[in-house]
């Protein structure tokens, strides 16, 4: 299954720019089955959110898995303000006796500017070169601001939560994702998606893997 998850890993990033950099599972953790999970995309822009949360509940949904989505059980007043420790011991104990066993949270937690040669690879195999033309083909990264082209990682965190009853919120996985600056976010989302259901499906947690 380790082999599944890294060859699945290079076709997402042969084709768009999602990468897992991280797949953490809780040691005391051997399998986690849910019966109902809360799906949370954090972001302010409400259609990416909709988009998210509808895509990985599909997902969910298809495994026979219940999902909600959080734009469907929040109230805009959790969202809309900072809220305190005991407002959110409410808000899981509401999860609880809606028969919640599990949140999904997705959040970006940073990012960075990164630099990249805007430049021909043709003449890399090429070791006949001589200086001039080897000077002549780079004397742009002098005075030509274009010369790199800057780009931004942004870095996403999504992380599996148990809310049993009894337990504290427990993490049972996370999963860090790099995101390249996206020209397509509705595929860009669709294969985060798919990165983060092949990473939790390669630790058995939630639902029985889909891939033999």
């Amino acid at each position: 299954m380790k082999k599944i998850i890294v060859i699945i890993s290079l076709m997402l990033t042969s084709c768009s720019s999602i990468n897992l950099v991280e797949n953490w599972k809780n040691p005391d953790i051997v399998l986690f089955n849910a019966n109902k999970v809360l799906i949370v995309g954090m972001t302010q822009n409400d259609n990416t959110r909709e988009n998210f949360e509808t895509k990985l509940r599909k997902e969910f949904t298809s495994r026979n898995i219940e999902a909600w989505r959080s734009l469907d059980i929040f109230d805009l007043s959790l969202t809309d303000s900072r809220k305190t420790e005991k407002e959110l011991d409410y808000v899981e104990q509401s999860l609880l006796d809606k028969d919640f066993d599990a949140i999904l949270l997705t959040k970006i937690i940073g990012s960075e500017s990164r630099e990249n040669f805007i430049k021909s690879i043709s003449r890399w195999d090429d070791h006949q070169s001589r200086f001039n033309d080897d000077y002549l083909e780079h004397q742009g990264i002098y005075y030509d601001d274009n010369y790199y082209d800057q780009y931004t990682i942004y870095h996403a965190e999504t992380t599996l939560y148990c809310i049993c009853e009894g337990k504290e919120r427990a993490m049972i996985w996370r999963g860090i994702i790099e995101i390249t600056e996206p020209n397509n976010i509705d595929k860009a989302i669709k294969d985060y998606v798919k990165m983060i259901i092949v990473a939790m499906e390669d630790q058995d947690l939630v639902f029985t893997s889909q891939v033999n």
